[in-house]
């Protein structure tokens, strides 16, 4: 993403002009835009003309409109964003009120006024124009007959191909039609790795399986590569890592990036962060559960004792439609940080978002146990009994 201008009043209303870059920034956007923000971008508008003779034609014309927003509509796996709102601003073209949808597209820039920029969104500008923030972690997560290949950038897990293909059981002295179906289903995975990995940008290939399965695909790749002496993977196969997972579904892929020797190998990667950070919140849920919270109340009053070691609160709950809740978010997150926490921001795009959504959204580490929020737990379990 590309920060083009920046005007804030000491109110923190203003406006910043930003040009998307890469698909990735669409994400960006979209958790930048809120109901009631004003949207200025190029767009392109059918307008009805009349000719001299009385004849009535309509051609498409391309203006620049100033939408206050009404609804964001985002396709994850292509990466559009469309935005509907009324037009607020004079426009040849365009009568004021009427409504429109600007489609934003990578590489058109757009500017975006609100009347309140808080210290979440100011901090998703930051990380999005930060070039170090790009998709350097690819994943093939793989079974017998399925695979996907994902894409595993700072702020989303994007799965690229997803390959199927029907293996029949090996019979007693017959093996080939197994094998055959085999090869066929390795062949389709890279062929899917060739064409949706990007060697330039990716440090690093996790190929997860339950058993021998990438070990078996590892080796049918290189010694294909070295028969069809294809340069790609032999120069790249240094980034290629094998670790388990329990299955080829997508889900299999928060267990890969737990791996040890993944994490010390993505020990900079914001996905590797967001993992080791939920599964220290589950161990302490285990082991000491006096520290360990989830749930906005329990949190809130944890951080009212300034107990919170480590915030971890997914980007979902900044898109609440409602002010007031969104602002309870923002004033968490702010609060948590000027007691000297740590705020994990996660993606509900990545695999690890997902499980905390399923937590409500937000969790906390504390760095001591809070008695009155144990006690309230004893309270309503007993309730429930």
């Amino acid at each position: 993403m590309k920060l083009v201008r920046k005007d804030l009043e000491k109110d923190n209303a203003g406006q910043v002009t930003l040009i998307p870059e890469e698909p990735e920034d669409m994400w960006h956007t979209y958790n930048l835009l809120q109901v009631g923000d004003s949207l200025r971008a190029s767009t392109i508008r059918k307008v009805q003309t009349e000719s001299s003779t009385g004849s009535v034609g309509s051609n498409r014309i391309r203006t620049t409109l100033t939408l206050c927003v009404e609804a964001i509509d985002f396709d994850s796996q292509a990466c559009q964003l469309r935005v509907k709102g009324t037009n607020i601003q004079e426009n040849e073209y365009v009568k004021m009120g009427a409504y429109h949808t600007i489609e934003l597209e990578p590489n058109r820039q757009f500017t975006l006024a609100k009347k309140q920029w808080d210290s979440v969104v100011l901090e998703r500008i930051e990380q999005a124009c930060d070039p170090a923030w790009s998709a350097d972690v690819a994943a093939v997560v793989m079974q017998e007959g399925l695979a996907h290949v994902c894409l595993v950038t700072p702020s989303m897990t994007l799965t690229r191909a997803k390959v199927e293909v029907n293996i029949p059981r090996k019979r007693k002295g017959n093996c080939s039609q197994h094998d055959r179906a085999l090869e066929r289903f390795y062949e389709q995975v890279v062929q899917a790795i060739q064409r949706h990995i990007n060697f330039e940008v990716v440090k690093c290939v996790l190929v997860a399986s339950p058993g021998f399965v990438r070990e078996q695909f590892c080796d049918y790749m290189f010694q294909q590569a070295v028969k069809t002496d294809n340069k790609l993977l032999l120069e790249n196969r240094s980034k290629f890592l094998q670790v388990h997972s329990s299955s080829g579904h997508k889900y299999a892929l928060k267990e890969a990036l737990c791996d040890p020797a993944v994490t010390s190998r993505l020990s900079d990667t914001k996905a590797a962060g967001e993992v080791k950070a939920l599964d220290d919140f589950y161990k302490m849920l285990q082991h000491e559960p006096d520290r360990a919270f989830y749930g906005l109340k329990q949190v809130e009053k944890a951080n009212e004792a300034m107990a919170i070691d480590t915030l971890l609160i997914s980007d979902e709950l900044f898109r609440h439609q409602d002010v007031a809740t969104r602002a309870r978010y923002v004033k968490l997150v702010d609060s948590v940080r000027e007691n000297m926490g740590t705020v994990r921001i996660f993606s509900s795009l990545h695999v690890s978002g997902e499980q905390l959504g399923q937590l409500t959204g937000v969790a906390a580490i504390l760095r001591f146990p809070v008695a009155e929020l144990s006690d309230q737990e004893d309270e309503s379990s007993s309730e429930e009994d």
